[in-house]
């Protein structure tokens, strides 16, 4: 079945913005616990998808991805970021360990969604033939599809990206301290991984099979 531009942007939307949002104030939730509340103080603690969209990466890249890969037929990486929530790794009550916890509520985030996205797609093909069916079984697979490529591109270990965090939190002292300079090359290593399909190439075969997975758990 083929879609125009605007009933893709609709049927992608809602699962983009909450995907990257609540992925970005689950962070913050998180750090609050472990003695952080520099996010809670700013109000980014909050599934108020307003407090978390940044115009350019929430807003702009998606939809010229979702532009391109409409307009030439072919599908990509759907790639976007929300404004980062801040947290000071200095006020966690220890830092090292409890930046493994902050770092993967990200993905553990998108990952919940994948699921509850599932059982919605699971109701939809369940539930009686209506007008509202078809759009939300669609939205359904929008969903699981975004959530699962934003969890395993973000624990990459590549900073800043939590995995790159992970990462530092796991290794030893001086070996995390080693890996930590290598932050501000972290996002343009990204872009060319984006730009050569090196990273499609990462990320599809492990996209196929958390896909697949879910659909087991599911039964869809």
């Amino acid at each position: 079945m083929e879609f125009n531009l605007v009933q893709t942007i609709a049927i992608y939307a809602l699962p983009v913005i909450f995907a990257i949002t609540l992925h970005e104030a689950a962070h913050g939730y998180v750090a609050r616990m472990f003695g952080d509340n520099t996010a809670y103080v700013l109000g980014r603690v909050s599934l108020n998808p307003l407090r978390h969209i940044d115009p350019v990466g929430t807003v702009l890249v998606p939809l010229l991805i979702l532009t391109t890969s409409s307009l030439m037929g072919a599908g990509g990486i759907l790639f976007g970021w929300a404004k980062p929530v801040p947290v000071d790794f200095g006020g966690l009550r220890h830092p090292k360990r409890d930046m493994l916890w902050v770092a993967a509520a990200g993905p553990f985030a998108n990952l919940c969604m994948a699921l509850l996205w599932a059982f919605a797609f699971k109701l939809a093909v369940l539930a009686p033939s209506t007008a509202f069916t078809l759009p939300l079984s669609l939205m359904a697979k929008a969903g699981i599809t975004v959530n699962l490529v934003l969890m395993l591109l973000n624990l990459l270990p590549i900073l800043p990206l939590d995995g790159g965090r992970i990462a530092v939190s796991l290794l030893p002292n001086r070996m995390a301290y080693g890996f930590s300079r290598l932050e501000p090359y972290g996002f343009p290593i990204l872009l060319v991984l984006l730009f050569t399909n090196i990273l499609g190439a990462i990320l599809n075969p492990m996209v196929n099979a958390s896909i697949h997975v879910i659909a087991t758990i599911f039964q869809l």
